[in-house]
Order: structure tokens, then C-alpha cells, then sequence
């Protein structure tokens, strides 16, 4: 596979939904189902929502980021909720998506940039994902995988080998304010936590600061700790950690999408009440945005 010219025609503002444009999808008229299975089981197929390039999000430098559908959480301030249905992707297969990774490999070297796989979860499909951050890597690009870590288990050691950034999502300190804010258990978001450490994978520890939900100071103690647990498997395995404030520009999906949502009038929280955030990772010596 060769790279031609880099052009920069993807979506020109980071959100979700962006569509396809520029990757081949499968006409699913010319594949069977049961064919589509068995492609999808082998990793050779995946769904696919959309893609995007963006700069100082999503990982270091210049980023492709590809959405990829299904996710088994269903978090109250999700802001991907066009994601969640793996049924609502396109079908695109591997050699494809790599295909345009391949373009922008001279914008990945000049930048410190490369391929990030969102979501979603990512860790829905597992076989798909390990098989683009292969051949991502074999053509030399730097790979970063966005998860809530809950499916972390479905993450085999060969694919955390070659995946050199996790950003891992901890979307609450403690088991009841978790279960409020996404239906599902944070302790395997741990454990897969302290497997990257444990495996050698470098983290960037997000949290979103979600007034009336998230910033109980009790529970942004916790997700402190939880950080600061997982940097002492392995120092220098957590090398940042991202406070992300709330906001609304969600909003329209969901009302798009006929969905409740429970957040409707929440507002985002002021630069104040962020930075005290920050200041309580900052006291666990974490490097804190």
C-alpha cells in the first residue's frame, strides 16, 4: 500500500457524524449477511460511523480519529449518541480505512500526529480494532485508542502492543455515581487501567466535570485516586490527565435522535469550579489540563 497526496478534505470541525467521504464502504447489496458476519468476526469488516482530522484533541499532535459504532454504555452527557448502535454504522473493510490512514502519513511526521480509534466503544469491536492498529502500525503511524476501558478484557495483549496511547475515560470515582451516569460497573474500567500500566501502554486519564453529577468533591477524590493508582503500577504510565467540561453541544443529536435527555438544562461548569478540579489531581503530582 502506498500513500498518495495528503489532501485535506475531511470534516473542518470536530463533531461526530461527519460522515465517510473519501473511504470506500461495502455495498451491502453485493454481500450477504452471513458473509458480512464472517468478516466481521475475522476483523476484516467493521461499522463505521464517520471520520475526522483534528489537531490538539484525541491525542498528540494531528489526528485522523475514526468513529467507530456500537457501545455498551449509555452515558447520561454522551455527546456521540449517534454511535451507539453498531446497525447505524457503514460497513468498511480494514484495507480501506488504512487506505486513507496511508494519506496522511507525511502530516502525521511533521505533526507527532497519527490514527486515533473512537467511538463509541472501539473494544466493541475488538477483531476490527486490532486489526487497523496492525496495519496501522506496520505503516509506522502512531496509534491512540479512546475507550471507557469497560470492555477492556476484550483487548487482547497483541492489539495493547500495538496501540502506543490510551485514552481512558473514567467517568466516575465511585460505583453508585458511575452507575448514574453510564448504567454499567466501574471496576473494569480499573482493571483494564492498571493492565496498561502493568503492560506498559502510556494513558492520558479523562474525566468530564459534569455539574449536578460529576462534581461531588467526594467523587472527583476518588477519580484522583483511581489516576494515581494506576501511575503507581508503573510511573510515568499516566502521563496526563484531561478535565473536560461539560457542555451542550450535544444537545441537538439527541432531540435528532428522539431521545430523552436528562441533562437538558444542566450548564456547563464555570472556569473556577474546573481549575479546583484540576488542582485535586494536581495534588496527586499528575500533569493536569
Amino acid at each position: 500500500m502506498t500513500a498518495g497526496p495528503a489532501l485535506l478534505d475531511a470534516p473542518s470541525r470536530r463533531r461526530a457524524g461527519a460522515g465517510l467521504r473519501g473511504i470506500e464502504t461495502v455495498d451491502t447489496d453485493e454481500v450477504g449477511r452471513s458473509d458480512r458476519l464472517a468478516l466481521m468476526r475475522s476483523g476484516e469488516l467493521g461499522s463505521v460511523h464517520s471520520w475526522e482530522l483534528v489537531t490538539a484533541v484525541d491525542g498528540p499532535g494531528t489526528r485522523l480519529t475514526v468513529f467507530l459504532s456500537g457501545c455498551p454504555l449509555r452515558c447520561l452527557y454522551c455527546h456521540n449518541p449517534d454511535t451507539l448502535a453498531m446497525k447505524d454504522g457503514e460497513p468498511v473493510l480494514v484495507d480501506d480505512l488504512l487506505a486513507r490512514v496511508a494519506r496522511y502519513r507525511g502530516i502525521f511526521t511533521a505533526t507527532g500526529g497519527g490514527l486515533t480509534l473512537s467511538g463509541g466503544e472501539v473494544l466493541m469491536q475488538p477483531a476490527f480494532a486490532a486489526r487497523v492498529l496492525r496495519g496501522a502500525k506496520q505503516l509506522g503511524v502512531h496509534t491512540t485508542l479512546d475507550t471507557s476501558g469497560f470492555l477492556g478484557a476484550h483487548a487482547a495483549d497483541a492489539m495493547l502492543d500495538d496501540t502506543d496511547l490510551v485514552l481512558l475515560d473514567i467517568k466516575a470515582g465511585d460505583e453508585e455515581t458511575y452507575q448514574r451516569v453510564t448504567g454499567r460497573s466501574l471496576a473494569p474500567t480499573l482493571r483494564f487501567g492498571r493492565r496498561l500500566a502493568e503492560r506498559g501502554v502510556t494513558v492520558w486519564v479523562r474525566f468530564v466535570l459534569v455539574p449536578g453529577l460529576t462534581d461531588d468533591p467526594a467523587n472527583v477524590a476518588a477519580v484522583a485516586r483511581h489516576a494515581a493508582d494506576i501511575e503507581a503500577v508503573r510511573p510515568g504510565t499516566v502521563e496526563r490527565v484531561e478535565v473536560l467540561p461539560f457542555h451542550q453541544m450535544a444537545r441537538d443529536k439527541w432531540a435528532e435522535l428522539g431521545r430523552a435527555y436528562e441533562l437538558d438544562d444542566t450548564q456547563p461548569p464555570n472556569p473556577e469550579a474546573a481549575e479546583a478540579v484540576r488542582d485535586v489531581f494536581r495534588a496527586h503530582r499528575l500533569t493536569t489540563y
